[in-house]
């Protein structure tokens, strides 16, 4: 079908409503509600960009001892990480902090205060609470915002420097750390310039420099030449990343000597790092909601209260007094008490012994644990262990297991007993087909041997690289990649073992103790684009090349010779779960390999297209391969992830798998971990590579029901050109999805469409540098502290070290998290709304009058020591015990509905306000006797131990603590009635008429709230409450 026809045929797909965007009118209404925002944060990126205005980036040429050549001006090599300077420190966290809606009402509201006709009470009770809380935030401000500074030229053990020629490891070489720059853990061999290997400790007796590209983000790759002019003659060589060291990472062993070549903002490290966005929580954006409709509420009754009046006068200076009298609507303490809840809640985590070693690494965002719906998680290292184990070795006509490596070992045995018998004309034995096969996977790698130090008598470490014994026993294996390690073991494990290598050679040891000894003479790494390695190597006792050769089925199928059974094994491995590599070899004369390496040398040393060329150099030499093996190696899974995976969904939380490795392994890893059940059908989406290809594809899923999907990325990246909004509405309808072959861009992407299409919270999972993306994309990010390093665990929001701990997380502490949160900032809302209820009830009996009803240190009291630990002790509150909430997940569900905070809640809490205020104020003023100051007195005395009260009505299961806050704050306050003279009368308070009154308002105020929560309880208890029992 032609795209043509395609489009006429498209009346058949149940496409979606597509969003609208319509272009509002910018006018009062626009400015108010959100405008002022848009405009203040676009004049700060304005000055922001103009005040940051960057140089170019340029290659450069760096001479070795003579600055004066230099022609231009480098950064200074300082690195500073902190986020604000000493001008820019107070602007930037006051917009951050006023650009709310919260902040910056009582921002307005503490500045009328200054106007003398606006003024209502003490400037201290507007005042004293905002800046007590902008107080506390730039203290914490201030601890996190800390600098860090790079310098280095002489470099040894655990220090790091950019570049370097020299060192006096392994003969010019040295081994680095890199987990903090792209979260691998395995060390990484780097080699120093081969001219300047021998050359005396001092660079700067030669006359030669640098010739670099310009500074880039990409941290693999390096482009160079470094010249020696004093030499006849010059002497060129090609530099790469072999040849550097970047910033941030370590030297793990060994001396170096080497030339700065990038400083400063320069330095790959800084010109990758980006901030994360500032991540807000779904609770926090519901409050805000909240407190925009009491302003209005708090606008509507000062107009009221005008009208009233009959607008007589000034009336629209009393309609601005009437907004400040009913300010305490919207409670400054809202935002300092959610604050602190957070850092409890991350305080509780960090300290729960059932999930050890897990960080919160942010305080803003602990309710979103309790709000997911979408979970979407890598697969290698957080769903499986990343620890890779030999397990299947298939020759074409045969295959051996774990259960027959002792017939690979004897025929291994038996090639290196006998000579071997090299005949063109007779078909090789299988003995001979293993011995090449194994062979070629103990050269064929990037793997180097390291002993582990011991220390001597006196102290001084030595190495055992020097002793040349190669002992079994403390010989570790390092290398970029845990599968290269697990072939290496393996062979090791049937006699054949890698006991030294260096820069230009490699030594193995057969079964019979013999040395073999190996020239390197060319590698050719892994990347991601080429999906392949490559070794040539001489043997010295032969004087044969052989070109050797491992890499993906999809990248080798086209360089091995014709073959019949290589697709089907690789199907049958792949479905087993295992992680195939095809292994192939190519023997070269002596001619053919000179002819190559002159070409290659050439290609190196171009400063355009150098890796272009390259590669088509390379390329030349990877034809009609000779196919020796097929190895397959086993990923375990993590532990517990089985039963997670099942609390996980039957918490209704739907779990995305997001992989880079190739489909059947992916499927499978989905089979045996049980996040595709047995019995479950799936759909696995055939290539499409154009939109009529896509919208049959999409037909033909539209069918289906309730089975899993497994894509590839390259379909993926097709639907979601063509039809977004139907393939995600299709796709989140299934149990389980498996995305395939995924770039970390790709990860973020559908972490982000999850968001824009269902509007709910999305969670990423993962362990990897590849990982960050994702997990800074998503609502909540979560890192596993693996084996592929830090960085993923750096970067998200929650560290954990098992993947089995998101379930408690989740299923506990989320469920906390979101209710305390929940009852704590309702709570706080319903303690400003009493007390302004009781106002306007106040002023509209006395005229309709704009004067304050409490004054001072009353209005700041009752914010704080005398209500402010009975409600923040609401932190410590549960409805449900931690082994109830993991014995039935399904009570996850109810928290992702939002139930507990939402328009219903929150109109309950202001009926409840309105009830209990219009009763302390009314009883009040018709029990009071003479004197005014008895109104206040009893009211407020009733209020302290109505909301007393009410945190009692509002606790599910009490705490020790809790106890202790309720008397505390009482006693805070009966103590400081002996100095309260100002505002109540002493000798009235000590008598029996004022204890009977306050008594009796406060219990026609509570008494009703208690019983209609025991009628609720009785007949219509709540489900958690359901299971208790």
């Amino acid at each position: 079908m032609s795209e043509e026809g395609f489009e006429n045929d498209e009346s058949d797909y149940q496409t979606l409503p597509r969003a609208r965007v319509n272009q509002r009118q910018r006018g009062l209404g626009w400015f108010l509600f959100g405008g002022w925002k848009v405009l203040c944060g676009s004049c700060c990126d304005c000055l922001a960009h103009i005040c940051r205005r960057k140089k170019e980036l340029k290659a450069r040429t760096v001479w070795l001892g003579c600055p004066e050549k230099c022609e231009e001006k480098f950064p200074k090599n300082t690195i500073k990480n902190q986020k604000y300077n000493i001008v820019t420190f107070v602007p930037g966290v006051l917009y951050q902090q006023f650009k709310f809606f919260l902040n910056l009402y009582f921002l307005v509201v503490a500045c009328s205060q200054f106007v003398p006709s606006l003024k209502i009470g003490y400037l201290y009770t507007y005042w004293a609470p905002l800046v007590n809380a902008l107080q506390l935030l730039f203290c914490f401000i201030t601890i996190k915002n800390v600098s860090s500074r790079n310098e280095k030229l002489y470099t040894e053990h655990n220090q790091n420097v950019p570049l370097f020629f020299s060192s006096f490891f392994f003969a010019g070489a040295c081994f680095i750390r890199t987990d903090q720059l792209d979260g691998e853990t395995d060390w990484k061999l780097k080699v120093a310039v081969g001219c300047t290997q021998r050359l005396p400790a001092d660079l700067f007796s030669i006359s030669a420099y640098v010739y670099a590209q310009r500074p880039q983000l990409d941290i693999h790759s390096f482009e160079g030449n470094f010249t020696r002019e004093d030499a006849d003659p010059q002497i060129h060589e090609s530099l790469s990343i072999e040849n550097t060291l970047w910033a941030s990472t370590v030297v793990a062993s060994g001396t170096v000597i080497g030339v700065v070549i990038y400083t400063g903002k320069e330095t790959r490290s800084v010109l990758n790092t980006s901030y994360a966005k500032n991540k807000v929580g779904l609770l926090d954006l519901e409050l805000n909601r909240l407190t925009k409709a009491l302003f209005l509420a708090q606008v509507v009754l000062s107009v009221v209260m005008v009208a009233l009046q009959g607008f007589v006068g000034p009336w629209f200076r009393n309609l601005f007094r009437f907004v400040v009298l009913f300010s305490y609507i919207i409670p400054i303490s809202l935002r300092v008490n959610l604050d602190m809840g957070k850092s409890a809640y991350g305080w509780m985590i960090m300290k729960d012994e059932n999930i050890p070693g897990t960080v919160v690494r942010t305080s803003t965002i602990p309710e979103e644990l309790g709000r997911l719906v979408y979970l979407l998680t890598d697969k290698t290292g957080t769903l499986t262990q990343n620890e890779m184990i030999f397990k299947r070795l298939h020759l074409g006509t045969v295959s051996y297991g774990t259960d027959t490596m002792d017939e690979i070992q004897s025929h291994i045995v038996q090639s290196y007993a006998q000579p071997a018998l090299n005949s063109p004309k007779v078909r090789k034995s299988v003995s001979s087909r293993i011995h090449e096969a194994v062979k070629a996977i103990a050269l064929c790698h990037n793997v180097t041997p390291v002993y582990e130090s011991h220390t001597s008598v006196n102290g001084e470490t030595e190495t055992a690289e020097a002793d040349q014994d190669f002992s079994d026993d403390n010989r570790t294996y390092q290398a970029s990649s845990p599968d290269e390690v697990a072939l290496v073991r393996w062979t090791e494990s049937v006699g054949l073992t890698l006991v030294n290598r260096d820069l230009t050679s490699l030594q193995l040891k057969t079964p019979s103790g013999q040395i073999l000894s190996f020239y390197i003479l060319q590698i050719f790494p892994f990347t991601s684009e080429s999906k392949r390695m490559g070794i040539i190597v001489r043997e010295e006792s032969t004087g044969d090349i052989t070109f050797y050769m491992k890499g993906a089925d999809v990248a080798m199928a086209s360089i091995v010779q014709y073959n019949d059974w290589l697709e089907e094994e690789c199907g049958n491995m792949a479905r087993e779960g295992l992680r195939t590599l095809v292994v192939a070899k190519k023997s070269l004369s002596e001619e053919q390999y000179q002819d190559f390496e002159n070409r290659y040398n050439q290609a190196k040393l171009s400063i355009h297209d150098r890796t272009l060329k390259v590669a088509a150099v390379v390329e030349s030499l990877e034809r009609e391969m000779e196919l020796l093996c097929l190895t397959g190696v086993e990923d375990q899974l993590q532990a517990d992830v089985r039963p997670t995976l099942e609390l996980l969904r039957n918490a209704g939380i739907k779990i995305w798998m997001l992989t880079g490795d190739k489909l059947e392994t992916a499927t499978c890893i989905a089979k045996s971990s049980h996040l595709v059940s047995r019995n479950q059908d799936i759909h696995v989406f055939r290539p499409v590579s154009n939109r009529g290809e896509a919208h049959l594809e999409l037909n033909a899923f539209r069918r289906k029901h309730d089975c899993a999907l497994v894509i590839s990325g390259d379909s993926l990246e097709v639907c979601l050109r063509y039809y977004e909004h139907e393939f995600v509405e299709l796709a989140c309808q299934c149990p389980a999805v498996v995305c395939c072959r995924c770039s970390p861009t790709q990860k973020a992407q559908i972490v982000r469409l999850l968001q824009q299409h269902t509007a709910n919270r999305t969670c990423a999972i993962g362990d990897g540098g590849n990982d960050v993306s994702m997990i800074q994309a998503a609502d909540c990010g979560i890192g596993i502290e693996g084996k592929e390093g830090k960085q993923a665990s750096l970067a998200a929001d929650f560290s954990i070290t098992q993947f089995k701990h998101i379930g408690r997380l989740l299923m506990v502490h989320g469920r906390n998290s979101y209710k305390r949160s929940a009852a704590l900032g309702q709570f706080v809302m319903h303690r400003g709304m009493i007390i302004s209820t009781m106002q306007a009830v106040f002023s509209s009996i006395f005229f309709f009058a704009s004067v304050p009803l409490y004054q001072g240190f009353l209005m700041v009291g009752y914010a704080t020591i005398y209500t402010m630990f009975p409600v923040f002790s609401l932190v410590l509150d549960q409805d449900v015990k931690p082994e109830m909430a993991l014995l039935y997940p399904e009570l996850y569900k109810d928290l992702t509905k939002g139930r507990s905070l939402s328009f219903k809640t929150f109109l309950i809490w202001v009926l409840i306000s309105v009830y209990q205020g219009g009763i302390l104020m009314y009883g009040a003023l018709v029990l009071f006797e003479s004197e005014f100051v008895h109104v206040v007195a009893i009211s407020f005395t009733a209020l302290i131990l109505t909301e007393l009260l009410m945190v009692a009505l509002t606790i599910r299961t009490w705490h020790w603590l809790m106890v202790v806050a309720e008397f505390f704050s009482f006693g805070c306050y009966l103590a400081s009635l002996a100095f309260l003279n100002e505002y109540f009368d002493l000798s009235f308070i000590t008598t029996w008429p004022f204890l009977w009154k306050v008594s009796a308002i406060t219990l026609v105020s509570c008494l009703p709230l208690y019983i209609i929560k025991y009628l609720k309880r009785k007949f219509s208890p709540p489900s958690y409450s359901k299971l208790s029992s």
